[in-house]
């Protein structure tokens, strides 16, 4: 506001913003999938019980 903008990020600062949020992206399809085949998984169990 007052000293002006902040400068902007690095090279190297955007490439670990950048995989953090690769990582991020990945992580959240991994429990996606897991949620939708958890309902299967349990039923497949109590088949076997």
């Amino acid at each position: 506001m007052f000293g002006g903008p902040p400068p902007p990020p690095s090279k190297a600062e955007l490439e670990a913003q950048e995989q953090v949020a690769n990582m991020t992206v990945a992580s959240a399809a991994v429990t996606c999938v897991l949620l939708y085949l958890s309902p299967f998984a349990v039923d497949y169990v109590k088949k076997l019980v």
